[in-house]
């Protein structure tokens, strides 16, 4: 039970280190609580409502009542199985904005800015895509981006309503240009769901110098100041020659830290834990988007929801497992949108999520039959939240407060990102396809009945990040340095969404497996070339709020 490197969490970020440490010849342990990723509900994509939630899969974690949106106590679902919360979620496949990480390196991540980490995104991914700048793109990694075949004529009537609405097109938001509509990209491959340990866990495990332990980790042991192993719940010591990387995401690495005796003092000492390293910090920052299903039912049987039935389950299952093909191969959100909220804002901070049929994330549908939706919210809330323990009990799940939507600027935002939605479903094509609006409802007009809304449906995105943050060795908020190392302490290095000062502007599975990429290359001592690419930002951001807006301008 010893090797060169302990890795805690087979997930996004821990199956990317531990690809590339076992790769270069040295040897690694992982920990993992969860187990098999092998069956139908994980590894078909159109099955995603399924794994989210099963106890199997799901660590199962609720929030605090959130005080902004009527105490709701809402879901926070995490895989508790190999790959992480990539073997449960949508699969969507979205770097972020170049300028996220701009501003990373301006808030003392030295060393992440986008020409930085351009060079991991890619040494991370094969990309199938049919447009877009393949210099921006990998195409030897381990993980296989693809684009769905957009058969329905929702998806394209949603894309060219959005151009038509002022916004432009994007042939690859994860490429020289993320503002506009197109096509969505999934980790999907040869229509089987391809998750981290699709791509990394599995052919590092099949290496002679890898192995992994099942076990819920009770704490990282330290040493004079030094990290020297991991101890589980049943007692067992597994020990690190060289480091132990934390990879457990962000509401398991702060709660881990914490056991460990590496944060707040103040409530470390409340749980009568030890303190290893008063850091502040740990379990703060806590950030997620939010977001609202406007849904519309549908004035033509277009729509994806005859396939929700009993039969249409089946057929598409059955069609699934003998070809791999089929509504069953996709995770059917096959086109986006990224847009500015206003004249002033330099770079996207509304998504559009587009999906061919109404229905809830956890798979359920609303009366009615035929529809679509488009899931949509701010980008990049003044909201912050934290993660505290409950007890000392490693078994305990920790306290998850959001915070959600407790600034003035959220509710603004939020109606805005609603109003505009409501501007490109009236625009375009696909206004004929319109036959009434299901969510909200026309009868939400004014900013009170929104706000109504919100607090009573939105949802959150399940994309928390934060709660470990990335900064210089002399702030004191920070956790870890731009080496990935825990301050403080020597011997532990913390690798996934924890350590983001800021959330991206979109879904986080790539950005965290390109953490896990790129603090490999620190624990190995090298790095790859910076890239100084120039990416797209609208030239008259400052006057318009789009590209239309600048036009109509421009000819007065």
């Amino acid at each position: 039970m010893e090797a060169d490197y302990v890795v805690i969490g087979a997930g996004s970020a821990g199956c990317a280190v531990t690809f590339r440490l076992t790769e270069a010849g040295k040897s690694v342990l992982v920990i993992e609580h969860g187990g098999s990723d092998w069956g139908p509900f994980i590894n078909m994509p159109a099955a995603l409502s399924y794994p989210m939630g099963m106890k199997r899969y799901d660590w199962g974690y609720l929030t605090e009542p959130e005080p902004h949106m009527n105490n709701r106590v809402m879901a926070c679902p995490r895989g508790k199985v190999i790959g992480g919360s990539s073997s449960i979620n949508g699969m969507i496949y979205v770097r972020g904005h170049a300028q996220d990480f701009d501003i990373w390196a301006e808030m003392g991540a030295d060393g992440w800015s986008y020409a930085d980490v351009l060079p991991y995104f890619k040494r991370a991914e094969t990309w199938h895509g049919d447009a877009g700048d393949p210099a921006f793109r990998g195409h030897d990694g381990p993980l296989h981006i693809t684009r769905g075949e957009r058969k329905n004529p929702l998806y394209q009537a949603f894309i060219e309503s959005g151009a038509q609405a002022g916004y432009g097109r994007t042939d690859d938001y994860n490429g020289y240009r993320q503002e506009g509509f197109g096509a969505f990209e999934m980790s999907v491959w040869k229509g089987k769901r391809w998750s981290a340990a699709s791509a990394y866990l599995k052919p590092a495990l099949a290496r002679s110098n890898c192995d992994m332990v099942r076990g819920l980790v009770q704490r990282i042991e330290f040493k004079e100041g030094r990290a020297t192993g991991v101890r589980l719940s049943d007692g067992t010591l597994i020990r690190a020659r060289a480091e132990v990387i934390l990879c457990a995401g962000a509401i398991n690495s702060p709660k881990i830290l914490m056991l460990s005796g590496i944060g707040p003092g103040n409530h470390l000492a409340d749980k009568d834990i030890p303190i290893v390293a008063d850091r502040c910090g740990v379990g703060q920052n806590l950030q997620d988007h939010l977001e609202l299903y406007v849904q519309y039912a549908a004035s033509q049987p277009v729509s994806i929801a005859p396939y929700w039935s009993l039969w249409g389950k089946a057929l598409v299952g059955a069609q699934w497992l003998f070809n791999k093909t089929g509504l069953g191969a996709t995770n059917n959100f096959e086109a986006c949108g990224f847009i500015r909220s206003n004249a002033g804002v330099q770079y996207p901070d509304i998504q559009y999520h587009f999906l061919p049929i109404a229905v809830r994330y956890d798979g359920k549908t609303p009366p009615g039959g035929h529809g679509f939706q488009a899931h949509t919210g701010p980008m990049r809330s003044p909201s912050r939240g934290d993660i505290t323990l409950a007890s000392n009990d490693p078994a305990a799940a920790p306290k998850i407060r959001f915070n959600y939507m407790s600034h003035a600027k959220d509710w603004e935002d939020f109606r805005r990102a609603i109003r505009l939605t409501r501007e490109i479903f009236a625009t375009g094509p696909i206004k004929d396809f319109v036959d009434h609006e299901i969510q909200p409802g026309n009868a939400a007009q004014t900013d009170a009945a929104l706000d109504a809304i919100i607090r009573e449906h939105a949802e959150s995105a399940y994309h928390p990040c934060g709660t470990a943050r990335m900064g210089q060795r002399d702030d004191p908020m920070a956790v870890v340095d731009p080496e990935n190392r825990v301050i403080g302490v020597k011997g532990l290095r913390l690798a996934d969404s924890s350590i983001f000062p800021l959330i991206p502007n979109g879904n986080l599975n790539a950005p965290s497996i390109m953490v896990g990429e790129k603090a490999a290359d620190h624990i190995l001592g090298r790095r790859l070339p910076a890239e100084n690419r120039e990416t797209w930002i609208a030239p008259d951001w400052q006057a318009a709020q789009r590209e239309s807006h600048a036009k109509a301008a421009a000819a007065e």
